[in-house]
């Protein structure tokens, strides 16, 4: 009896010690996301959708708050007044978003200093992709512009190019999604790393508008633009799509990716030979 309370005593000992030494780590600070779903051409009802699933994913998670607005206000360097934040609050802006929006060269300016100089992140969904097509930076850093959807909105044939990538490595190797996927111009592998991409061998290639006659129409890609990390998507028209388990989890780590809380190569490379 004497021995186990001696070795009780010095257990509490030892974790008294411990505990001074090693205090309690606090938890991680939650980043900052702006969420802008601004349109200024064709108006999708998924943006709430959209932008509601990053919010909801970052109180989920405990990862990020997020502030959604209906305007690209914040996007500035400039001093704001009463409880406004410009930019350089924020850790990373995603956009769900179409048209020119009403940004003035100076808020441009911000846009790109806060992604390529800052390091910080961009996330683009769906219609981002037609958005800003006099802004010639703006298409460098998202990596092309929409060009049509051929196929409207179908069962689309996907193939996973990259399953070691954070935001497409719980996807299969192919699947398919009921959904509208953008055929983007001034697109080049040399300059993005695409993670999945339509499997064109079940693809109308004679359906009115399509447009790239080498059949490659990315549907999620990644890049470095500068220090800063950028994420695109074509996936979420609607709310069927953006409901699903895998597109909120692809859409969960491409945000984590790009805010630095996970890493995935991002390297340009070719279109896997068929």
């Amino acid at each position: 009896m004497k021995f186990l309370l001696r070795g009780t005593a010095a257990f509490l000992v030892l974790m008294g010690v411990y505990l001074t030494v090693s205090p309690a780590q606090p938890p991680p600070k939650r980043k900052k996301i702006l969420a802008i779903g601004e349109t200024q051409g064709f108006h999708h009802d998924a943006t709430s959708t959209g932008l509601a699933m990053i919010y909801d994913i970052g109180k989920q998670t405990g990862l990020w708050d997020t502030y959604i607005q209906t305007t690209a206000e914040f996007i500035t360097k400039k001093k704001m007044t009463g409880n406004k934040r410009n930019i350089d609050f924020f850790d990373a802006v995603v956009f769900y978003t179409t048209g020119e929006l009403k940004m003035d060269d100076e808020q441009k300016a911000a846009l790109m200093t806060f992604i390529k100089e800052d390091g910080k992140g961009f996330v683009g969904i769906h219609s981002a992709l037609d958005t800003f097509y006099q802004w010639p930076e703006y298409g460098e850093m998202i990596g092309g512009w929409f060009d049509s959807h051929p196929w409207n909105t179908f069962d689309a044939p996907i193939i996973v190019e990259d399953r070691e990538f954070p935001a497409t490595a719980h996807f299969p190797k192919a699947f398919t999604i009921y959904d509208e996927i953008y055929q983007a111009k001034a697109f080049s592998r040399a300059n993005v790393r695409v993670l999945a991409r339509l499997d064109e061998t079940k693809l109308d290639m004679t359906a009115k508008n399509v447009k790239r006659t080498d059949g490659d129409f990315g549907v999620a890609w990644v890049r470095n633009y500068g220090k800063g990390r950028v994420f695109y998507s074509t996936l979420g028209h609607h709310d069927q799509a953006l409901n699903r388990p895998d597109v909120r989890q692809m859409y969960t780590e491409a945000v984590k990716w790009t805010l630095k809380l996970t890493e995935g190569d991002a390297t340009p490379r070719p279109r896997p030979a068929k």
